[in-house]
């Protein structure tokens, strides 16, 4: 499991999964729609954190800059 998730990628990813979880206490969505928010919100921040998003793996998929040898 190689990080496949760059820092900018993983900032982006941090402050929309923040945004998630503010808007059902702003706007009125329904139960399942907040949770889907929840649910969304929290993988987008894990994903950032763990720097390993599994799409992007499954697709070969990398934002994190090459390292020269």
């Amino acid at each position: 499991m190689r990080p496949n998730v760059g820092r900018s990628d993983g900032i982006v990813r941090i402050l929309a999964g923040i945004a998630l979880f503010v808007i059902p206490n702003l706007v009125a969505v329904g139960a399942w729609g907040a949770w889907s928010l929840y649910l969304v919100g929290a993988v987008l921040i894990a994903t950032a954190l763990f720097s390993f998003c599994p799409i992007y793996a499954a697709l070969g998929l990398s934002t994190r800059p090459r390292v020269k040898p």
